[in-house]
């Protein structure tokens, strides 16, 4: 973990002498995000409506917070009411020159971002990526997408959005709750009080601030571990009683995480590193495992080692679920967003 996010999340001593530093930058920062917000809310900058429903799927803190499984849940669940979704992303850590780019079965993760290749590659469904929003929206509508998921942009308010969802992390949730580049904070904690819902990945020990925002549990569940070069794939029970121990690496916001998931599900980790979010992976990364035991990584983490992985690499898929009753409040709401938006487009 850097120091910087030492200081964020761990009360690291530094904030003594580095929190005092960085506090004439989070005043500005402040200044800027709230008055930009306050031209879109006057109409000063406007904000585009597409044709069809758009959920946007974002958080108010930088990190991992579980963004991705949640993006994978709102697709099948859409398709179940017989919805055809696409997915729209910045492409974070992507270096696509033409945008916005549609992916395809040749699209890798060093032109369009982990995140979106991960997305296409698991469900299929439509993605665009590309820093305006609007247009990679646009291109899905000319698509046949009926509805479309924003895989972050909770801020891009350039793009109208028919449902809010902000992701927290249950465990880290806001850290030393200052903004950038003080804390971990794109927007203070009010944001919460404006969203549809506020999902809390995993088990809420101490609340979020109280947010009025209805809050809803999400919690994930190993789907399968899947090799990397050959695609086997193998149940958690099967992969327990054969391989208890394994290394493990991870390049995503929360490495941690992931580690005390694999120890939480019983297996016994031999060694482990973790790597920045958004990691562009060499071989020397994996070659610094041993090759006896099986190295587990992240879903997101393996389209990145696709062309570097060898047979003892494996990725844990995981996915969202909630009970029934915070399943049946998505839903409705979804039902609900989609109605209104059929309503509104047949009085034109």
């Amino acid at each position: 973990m850097r120091l910087i996010e030492r200081v964020w999340f761990e009360q690291h001593q530094a904030k003594f002498w580095l929190l005092p530093l960085l506090a004439p930058f989070s005043l500005v920062f402040y200044l800027i995000t709230m008055l930009r917000r306050w031209l879109y809310r006057c109409g000063v900058f406007g904000s585009a409506t597409l044709d069809v429903p758009v959920i946007v799927v974002g958080n108010i803190s930088v990190g991992g917070n579980g963004k991705t499984p949640m993006v994978l849940w709102l697709i099948e669940q859409c398709q179940q009411l017989g919805l055809t979704p696409g997915v729209i992303s910045r492409g974070y850590g992507g270096n696509a020159t033409h945008t916005p780019l549609r992916l395809s079965a040749l699209t890798d993760a060093q032109t369009a971002g982990d995140e979106p290749v991960m997305i296409f590659r698991r469900t299929g469904v439509p993605v665009v990526v590309g820093a305006e929003r609007v247009a990679s929206g646009q291109m899905l509508c000319n698509l046949g997408c009926d509805i479309i998921i924003a895989d972050d942009g909770l801020q891009h308010y350039r793009l109208a959005r028919d449902l809010e969802l902000a992701v927290v992390d249950s465990k880290r949730q806001f850290g030393n709750g200052l903004l950038l580049p003080m804390g971990p904070l794109r927007e203070a904690l009010w944001r919460l009080n404006t969203v549809d819902f506020v999902i809390a990945n995993g088990d809420v020990h101490s609340p979020f601030n109280s947010p009025k925002s209805p809050l809803l549990i999400m919690q994930l569940t190993v789907k399968a571990l899947i090799n990397c070069v050959t695609g086997e794939c193998q149940t958690l029970a099967w992969f327990l009683q054969n391989h208890p121990t394994v290394n493990a690496m991870a390049g995503i916001g929360a490495p941690s995480r992931f580690f005390s998931m694999l120890e939480q599900l019983n297996f016994s980790l031999q060694q482990t590193h973790a790597f920045v979010d958004h990691h562009a992976f060499q071989a020397e990364d994996l070659a610094q495992f041993s090759n006896q035991i099986p190295l587990l990584m992240t879903e997101k983490d393996a389209v990145k080692c696709q062309t570097i992985a060898t047979q003892h690499c494996w990725y844990v898929a995981v996915d969202a679920e909630f009970t029934e009753s915070d399943s049946q409040q998505m839903m409705n709401k979804i039902n609900h967003i989609t109605q209104l938006t059929t309503a509104k487009l047949s009085k034109h």
